[in-house]
């Protein structure tokens, strides 16, 4: 099953996204808070676009 991005309300009020995988463990999240759920929409797709064939980076050093 493919990952899921889901649109939700943090404590503060401001709408955020997160992407959970197929097993329903989050596996992305820290998105900024949007003033509205149509720009949280947004912000996924925009995220999802950029994942598209995305490098993968190592900067840990080792």
């Amino acid at each position: 099953m493919a990952g899921t991005f889901e649109i939700f309300v943090d404590k503060g009020g401001k709408f955020r996204f997160r992407l959970r995988a197929g097993n329903n463990a989050v596996v992305a999240a820290g998105s900024e808070g949007y003033a509205s759920a149509g720009d949280a929409q947004r912000g996924a797709e925009a995220a999802q676009r950029a994942a598209d064939g995305a490098d993968i980076v190592d900067l840990s050093g080792s």
